[in-house]
């Protein structure tokens, strides 16, 4: 498991023995070291994932961080596809806060796999749903997106942690039902975590509502203030600081399971009014042979999977399915592939067959 790193003892005690060296030398004498630096782990990835609030600029990130690293906790490193907008003060400021943007949206359209691999957080921390409570969507479906940006997130990185915000207050000029909305939206977010938290991703609530004011601590009833952003950062902070404290993964996946050794590829075959048959090829790409491998399909539109051949699968309730090599076709050498073909099934109303595809590839037991 990997922790952030608040001091360097083993530098110390090698300076320490270097100087003793060196004033030992004239006389002849030397000194073995007894300790050596530990090697530097990777930094803890940390994505901030939200609309607005999180991006436009979203000046708690930047508080955030501050109070992460004046408490010791240095090796992180917030990732995201965005760079810092201001905010005043020196932060990280990279971010996946897209203006504008709703969580349904984001599921719908598979945006967020891509921002995935181009990110590969250890850590989300998720405010997000706030424009889509404002055009009144409804929980269900709100929820639903979770669920799938939840399996997205797994997709990428079996171990992620997930921290998800009960929104802020919500009270503008021009939606005077907005306010209640957030309340009950907000009822529901609890259950929903406990019921998609696992014990190797869990899922934890932070309570962003409780003592935000809209009328002290936004600028226009829906975006954070200087005092708002405070009061998210604080919100954030003890439970980013427990996951921190806690270690993740140093590799992501179980033992012998390499996550990076494969690509996966989607063919769409044919299609029809309802349906269509697709294939995915998985290419070892590692210098390694596989003993195995598990891919990812998250169908477009509505798609579900409802036969899969060359391989066994299961379907989530959002449609996602994971596919798992047969008997036959699970070893690969190094730069073999491997195809499987699937028919789904789809509403009146979808357009051209799409699919999100990834995989993992296990080696094989030393």
């Amino acid at each position: 498991m990997r922790r952030t790193r608040r001091s360097s003892p083993h530098l110390r005690i090698v300076t320490v023995l270097g100087l003793l060296a060196a004033l030992l030398l004239p006389l002849g004498l030397t000194v073995a070291p007894r300790a050596t630096a530990a090697p530097a782990a990777d930094p803890v990835r940390v994505m901030p994932l939200g609309d607005s609030i999180t991006g436009s600029p979203g000046c708690w990130r930047a508080v955030l961080w501050n109070r992460l690293v004046n408490s010791g906790y240095t090796d992180i490193d917030f990732v995201g596809t965005l760079p810092t907008q201001g905010c005043g003060q020196a932060h990280d400021g990279d971010n996946e806060g897209h203006g504008g943007e709703l969580v349904t949206n984001v599921a719908d359209q598979n945006l967020l796999p891509g921002r995935l691999a181009a990110t590969r957080p250890d850590i989300v921390v998720m405010h997000f749903g706030t424009n889509d409570v404002w055009s009144s969507i409804a929980p269900d479906r709100i929820l639903a997106a979770y669920t799938k940006l939840v399996t997205q997130m797994r997709a990428s990185d079996p171990d992620m942690r997930i921290l998800v915000a009960q929104l802020i207050p919500m009270n503008p000029s021009s939606c005077a039902a907005c306010a209640q909305r957030v309340v009950d939206f907000n009822a529901r977010i609890p259950a929903w975590a406990r019921a998609t938290s696992t014990d190797r991703s869990p899922v934890t609530v932070v309570d962003q509502w409780t003592g935000f004011s809209t009328a002290g601590d936004t600028y226009d009833g829906v975006h954070p203030n200087a005092s708002g952003d405070d009061k998210i950062a604080a919100r954030w902070y003890p439970a980013l600081a427990a996951v921190l404290d806690a270690g993740v993964p140093q590799d992501p996946g179980d033992p012998g399971e390499d996550p990076a050794s494969c690509t996966a590829r989607f063919r769409a075959v044919s299609s029809w009014q309802g349906g269509y048959q697709g294939e995915v090829t998985v290419t070892n790409t590692s210098a390694s042979a596989a003993s195995g491998w598990t891919a990812t399909v998250v169908p477009a539109g509505g798609a579900r999977l409802t036969q899969v051949w060359s391989g066994t699968h299961t379907t989530a309730a959002d449609g996602t399915a994971t596919v798992t090599n047969a008997a036959w076709n699970g070893a690969l050498a190094p730069g073999a592939s491997a195809t499987f073909g699937f028919v789904a099934t789809t509403p009146a109303t979808a357009g051209t067959p799409a699919a999100t595809v990834m995989c993992t590839a296990k080696t094989p037991a030393a």
